[in-house]
């Protein structure tokens, strides 16, 4: 089986072809979604999924990631992506100066995409808000701390099969091993 992967963003595709390394190959195909708004990821992955699969007509997933900062009340959540762009890191770590509440959580939706409908699937991990350490990894990742390593400190073999992604990876995958029930 070879499972596409539509996405803008390589270090997502990287992310997922470990995480599949040695039981499924995966195509990257890199498309321009539109950026759908919707306070649940899922939704906003179910939407991306239908527009990729409008325009590859294959089986693809896609992928959506919120970050939910608690003293802020689950700010960013699924605006997170364009938060990251407008402040980066050190925005985040401004807003949160002087809040001793430091917890914070990902939450990944993928969404699958054929020709018999969409379905979703869900990971969450979490942590706490911490200044930046690391040199791996992308986007939050140098301040996000789990289990007193950042996710920028940890390699990316070890971070595809622990992650948010990974734990949405994982229910996807024994639901194709399930020879996909509900579909």
């Amino acid at each position: 089986m070879i499972l596409s992967v539509v996405t803008s963003n390589p270090h997502k595709a990287d992310e997922i072809r470990a995480y599949f390394q040695g039981l499924i190959d995966v195509e990257h195909i890199c498309i321009e979604c539109p950026e759908y708004r919707h306070d649940d990821v899922g939704e906003i992955a179910k939407n991306k999924a239908a527009y990729a699969y409008s325009e590859v007509k294959k089986p693809l997933i896609v992928d959506d990631t919120a970050f939910y900062i608690d003293a802020l009340s689950g700010f960013p959540g699924p605006y997170a992506a364009y938060v990251f762009h407008k402040l980066g890191n050190r925005g985040i770590l401004k807003l949160m100066e002087d809040e001793p509440d430091r917890r914070a959580h990902f939450e990944t939706a993928i969404a699958y995409a054929d020709s018999s409908g969409i379905s979703v699937f869900r990971g969450t991990m979490a942590g706490i808000l911490v200044e930046p350490r690391g040199k791996e990894g992308f986007g939050y990742d140098p301040i996000f701390e789990y289990q007193g390593r950042t996710l920028a400190e940890i390699p990316l073999g070890e971070k595809s099969r622990i992650s948010h992604r990974a734990m949405a990876l994982a229910n996807l995958r024994e639901w194709l091993k399930a020879g996909r029930p509900g579909t």
